[in-house]
């Protein structure tokens, strides 16, 4: 298949400084090269396309722990989906879920994860991929990038945030999940208050 590539990137696979590969053009050294009217330069090069490899594939991902933020989630998805396009990323698919994120039985994840068709999983917070063992995912999943469009800016936020959630499992827990979720937000209150 041929294909053409910056000379930026022609001097990365052959070991040359840029420099030195424009240096090659000048002289007239890469025949297969072309200059744009921008001034960028392309060389052609052939490229064996092997069968088994991966082929882009960006999930958009999008969470809400109840179907009363069912509104909170089309909004969600279709930030994440404006990012994606910012960034010139193709979305090939939307998955909306209504799960706890401390629930490790969510349906629409585990398709995700078990298929491995994702290269990219792009999520809007780390909480709305899971609460929980997001480093394992990355560990058993490396093949796909996990890009986490806005990420807790210290390690307070970051440790409040896993606080709050280990206070909202076990409350549900003992008190079931209506009582769990006054009891919870009278916690988030005082702690918001000290």
């Amino acid at each position: 298949m041929v294909k053409y590539i910056k000379l930026s990137e022609w001097a990365k696979r052959h070991d040359y400084t840029y420099r030195g590969a424009f240096g090659l053009f000048k002289r007239g050294k890469l025949p297969k090269s072309k200059r744009l009217d921008s001034g960028a330069i392309f060389i052609e090069v052939e490229e064996n396309v092997d069968s088994s490899e991966r082929q882009e594939c960006n999930i958009v991902y999008a969470r809400v722990s109840s179907s009363e933020n069912k509104s909170n989630l089309d909004s969600q998805a279709e930030r994440v989906s404006q990012f994606c396009n910012a960034n010139g990323w193709i979305v090939h698919q939307v998955v909306k879920e209504c799960a706890s994120g401390l629930n490790d039985t969510r349906p629409k994840l585990e398709k995700i994860l078990k298929e491995r068709k994702a290269t990219r999983i792009i999520i809007e917070h780390k909480d709305r991929l899971t609460r929980f063992g997001f480093n394992f995912i990355k560990i058993l999943y490396p093949e796909c990038e996990i890009v986490i469009i806005n990420e807790a800016l210290d390690d307070k936020q970051d440790l409040m945030q896993d606080f709050v959630s280990l206070v909202t499992s076990f409350c549900a827990r003992l008190y079931g999940h209506r009582r769990s979720k006054i009891k919870t937000e009278k916690l988030i209150e005082e702690l918001k208050n000290d």
